[in-house]
């Protein structure tokens, strides 16, 4: 169990990387809040000893990610427009926003290797061990994603 003053300072600085891996998942902004709040009390209520802040912040990023699974199979799953959120974002360049969109516009498999592995910056050995896939898979997900990237961008160029 951790103190108030503990669990206080590991809620501020994980909340929005677990807000972020719940978005890129769900797409839905009032889901995602709802996993970062389940998290964050599962987080409270855990009597797990954690080795250090690494260990924190794996096992975090394992439950959002059960979490948002678990997110799918409910019957009310919410789905919401991308643009109600990407609203309330500020890009610092138009080619930022683009990005994003692009990215939130792939699917699932490849947006999420994309999010940890650039975003997070977390190795493919990582990677593989959140979401319970091989690594060679995470590499092929990661080419994959590139490519739908690079060609959705290319496409968007060529539109203007």
């Amino acid at each position: 169990m951790f103190t108030e003053e503990q669990f206080s300072h590991l809620a501020k600085k994980y909340m929005d990387t677990v807000f972020r891996l719940a978005f890129n998942y769900l797409k839905s902004q009032s889901e995602a809040d709802d996993v970062t709040q389940e998290v964050l009390i599962k987080l409270y209520r855990t009597d797990k000893e954690f080795e250090n802040e690494e260990h924190i912040k794996h096992w975090l990023i394992r439950v959002t990610i059960n979490e948002c699974k678990k997110a799918f199979l409910s019957p009310w799953k919410r789905i919401e427009p991308i643009e109600y959120y990407a609203s309330t974002l500020s890009f610092t360049s138009p080619e930022h926003g683009e990005l994003f969109y692009a990215v939130m516009d792939l699917p699932k498999k490849y947006r999420i290797p994309i999010f940890l592995y650039y975003y997070e910056d977390y190795s493919c050995e990582e990677i593989s061990s959140f979401l319970g896939i091989a690594n060679a898979t995470v590499r092929t997900r990661l080419r994959r994603g590139r490519e739908l990237l690079k060609t959705k961008i290319q496409e968007g160029e060529n539109n203007v």
